[in-house]
C-alpha cells in the first residue's frame, strides 16, 4: 500500500536508496529538496504523488523553467521525480511511471573554471598565513596542499579519516561517491604539510584527552555535530585565502582546485584514463571535458603570443 502523505513517500524512497545504492548523504539531500518542491507544487493544485500524471510532471517542469531555474537544476529535478516513480512502481504504489518517457533539458556543457599554476602557488603561499593560531595555519596549508595534490571532492576531503594518513603514506585510500574506493597518490609537498599538521593535531588531542575530550576520527576535526570541518567552512576559508593571495574569491572554490589538479595533470602529459581514476569519475566522458579546457588554454596562448595573431 502506498504511503498516505508526500513526506512518507519521500522518506521511504530516501531510506531505500540509502540502503540499496549506498548513496551519499548529499545526494539524498538533493533528492529530498527536489521532491519536496514537486510535492508542494502538486499540493497547491490539489494533487499528490499518487495521482499525478505525465501532464502534471510536464507542467511542473515548465513552471521550473518559467521561474528561471537552470537547465542543470531542471534536469536534476526530473531525474529525482523519475527515480521516485521508478521506486513507487517497483513497490506497487503506482501502476506506471509518469516521468519515464519525459526528456529533460540536458545540462549546459560549460567548461569548468580552473586556475593556472601561478594562481595555485599564490593560494598555497597565502594559506600558510591564514589563521589566528599556528594550528589553524598548519591545518589550512595542509588542506590546500591536499586538495590540489589529490583533486578530492570537498565531501571526500572534509570526511577523510585521520587513519588514512597515519604512517606518512605515499598513497591514500579515498571513499568516494556511492561508496566506491580508489587510491590517490600524495605529492611530496602535501606529505610534508600533512606531517606538520598531524604532529600539531596529535599534540592538541593529547591535551584535550587529558581533559576528558575524546579524540576525533577525522583528519580535520570540527566543533559541529558532524565531527569534522564542514563544507561551508572550507568554502569560506578558501574565499579568505583567495583575498589574501590577491585573487578574486569568485574564482576560487574547492571545485576549481579539483579542476586545476586535473587540467595541470593533463597539460603535463598524464593519460586521460589515469585522471579519470584519480578523480573517481565513473564515465570517461566526464573527464574528457578537461581536454576542452586545455584546448582553450592552448588557443589563448597562440592568440596572445603569436606575432601574426597579435596583428
Amino acid at each position: 500500500m502506498a504511503p498516505a502523505t508526500a513526506d512518507q513517500w519521500i522518506s521511504t524512497f530516501l531510506a531505500a536508496i540509502a540502503a540499496e545504492l549506498d548513496s551519499a548523504r548529499n545526494t539524498q539531500l538533493a533528492y529530498g529538496r527536489d521532491l519536496k518542491d514537486f510535492a508542494d507544487w502538486l499540493a497547491r493544485r490539489g494533487s499528490d504523488f499518487a495521482t499525478a500524471d505525465r501532464a502534471a510532471v510536464e507542467s511542473y517542469l515548465v513552471s521550473c523553467e518559467a521561474s528561471g531555474l537552470s537547465k542543470a537544476t531542471r534536469a536534476r529535478r526530473l531525474s529525482s521525480i523519475r527515480q521516485l516513480y521508478r521506486f513507487a512502481h517497483e513497490e506497487g504504489w503506482r501502476s506506471e511511471n509518469p516521468a519515464l518517457r519525459l526528456h529533460g533539458p540536458g545540462a549546459s556543457k560549460s567548461l569548468p573554471k580552473t586556475l593556472d599554476m601561478a594562481d595555485v602557488e599564490r593560494l598555497l603561499a597565502a594559506a600558510k598565513t591564514k589563521g589566528r593560531t599556528e594550528g589553524e595555519r598548519l591545518r589550512n596549508y595542509a588542506l590546500l596542499e591536499l586538495l590540489y595534490a589529490t583533486g578530492l571532492r570537498v565531501s571526500e576531503l572534509v570526511e577523510l579519516p585521520v587513519a588514512a594518513i597515519r604512517g606518512d603514506p605515499a598513497m591514500i585510500l579515498v571513499r568516494g561517491k556511492g561508496g566506491k574506493e580508489r587510491m590517490v597518490p600524495l605529492s611530496t609537498p602535501a606529505r610534508a604539510a600533512l606531517r606538520a599538521w598531524l604532529d600539531h593535531r596529535d599534540t592538541a588531542e593529547d591535551l584535550a584527552r587529558k581533559q576528558g575530550t575524546p579524540p576525533s576520527r577525522y583528519l580535520f576535526p570540527g566543533p559541529g555535530s558532524a565531527g569534522h570541518l564542514t563544507r561551508q567552512h572550507l568554502h569560506l576559508m578558501l574565499k579568505d585565502i583567495a583575498v589574501l593571495a590577491g585573487i578574486s574569491p569568485a574564482n576560487v572554490t574547492p571545485h576549481t582546485l579539483r579542476h586545476a589538479f586535473a587540467t595541470h595533470l593533463l597539460a603535463g602529459g598524464a593519460d586521460l584514463r589515469v585522471i579519470q581514476t584519480l578523480l573517481g569519475h565513473a564515465d570517461l566522458a566526464t573527464t574528457e571535458i578537461y581536454t576542452h579546457v586545455l584546448d582553450e588554454h592552448l588557443k589563448s596562448l597562440v592568440l596572445d603570443h603569436h606575432p601574426l595573431a597579435r596583428k
